[in-house]
């Protein structure tokens, strides 16, 4: 039990940081959307290329492709968390190809120091004279700013994710449902669970349990999108294949969204935990990217089979979610929430 609440509070501790970062800290949500893009650059193509087209299907040459693609993460996010920033792509290439070698977690860290001081290297420094000035400047700044701090902040976070892991092990329905629910409110959220996923390095069960409920949880906001009559049904589709499309609809509508993902979310996390699926692709916690990878590294009937009880419980939860916060004569006030 100690080990579990550990889990859980390092989980809230972890996404408390990742908010005030993503709200507070300058151009803090494009850099986040950077390193979720790099998540799918990298973990999403290694999950599909390298694990089921390679070793599953038999194909060497996507093999390749994608265990190239898996260790190219912290150039990734050095090169696109800048290109998010709005910073020149000339030297978002330069911070990126400098960070060869490294981790996601630390091409984050590079990209967003390059993404806040780039702009000023063109901005003071005469045409031509700045691009290659920022040349020979950011490629070393980017690279000795994942040398001096990457190691560091990568320890933290693989305890943290050890942490959840643990208390997964331990206590995997509780956590199912705990961490399947807290996942996918993230998921639904302005902020990323790819790029939280990704920075924590979650592999394992509590990857698989973080995959199945993004999953999910699209029936869930499906069904409050349609019952509570948040858009049309191109909203609709749209909101269950990318909750972030939709981002102005549930910020005005937070209350019966996240309360209903929270339970959606919970239900396919329990599925996911008691049919033991894992996921050692970090980061693909979003709809899509996590009903794909878990067919890499499971049996596809075990798969199928936790989608299935990911889509029902989704498809309970939102229904459960419109009679509260329409039909239920204590909550008819809902119309306060919907979008004008």
């Amino acid at each position: 039990m100690l080990v579990m609440l550990k889990g859980i509070a390092l989980l809230l501790c972890t996404l408390g940081m990742f908010s005030v970062f993503s709200m507070k800290a300058p151009k803090g949500s494009l850099a986040m959307s950077g390193m979720a893009n790099a998540a799918v650059a990298t973990f999403l193509v290694e999950a599909v290329l390298k694990y089921i087209t390679g070793d599953l299907i038999g194909i060497s040459f996507l093999g390749e492709v994608g265990a190239t693609s898996g260790g190219m993460g912290g150039v990734a996010a050095a090169f696109l968390v800048p290109l998010a920033m709005g910073v020149n792509p000339v030297f978002c290439a330069v911070a990126g190809v400098a960070m060869g070698g490294y981790g996601i977690l630390p091409g984050f860290m590079a990209g967003y120091i390059v993404g806040l001081l780039a702009p000023y290297v063109e901005k003071y420094l005469p045409n031509g004279v700045n691009m290659i000035f920022g040349a020979f400047a950011l490629a070393p700044l980017a690279r000795g700013v994942g040398a001096l701090a990457g190691p560091a902040v990568d320890a933290a976070m693989a305890t943290i994710g050890g942490t959840i892991t643990a208390a997964t092990t331990q206590n995997p329905i509780v956590m199912g449902f705990v961490l399947g629910g807290i996942i996918k409110m993230i998921c639904t959220s302005p902020l990323s669970s790819m790029a939280l996923t990704a920075m924590l390095g979650l592999t394992g069960l509590p990857m698989g349990i973080a995959a199945i409920a993004c999953f999910g949880g699209s029936f869930t906001n499906g069904m409050i999108f349609y019952g509570l009559k948040l858009g049309d049904n191109s909203k609709v589709v749209s909101v269950m294949l990318e909750p972030l499309t939709q981002a102005d609809v549930i910020t005005k509508n937070p209350i019966p969204i996240y309360c209903s993902n929270f339970i959606g979310g919970g239900l396919a996390g329990v599925g996911a935990a008691f049919l033991g699926i894992v996921n050692n692709a970090p980061g693909t916690a979003s709809p899509i990217p996590g009903m794909i990878a878990p067919f890499a590294f499971n049996d596809p009937a075990t798969v199928a089979l936790a989608l299935a009880i990911a889509a029902a419980g989704g498809l309970l939860a939102g229904a459960l979610g419109v009679y509260v916060f329409n039909y239920s004569p204590v909550k008819n006030s809902v119309h306060v929430y919907r979008q004008a």
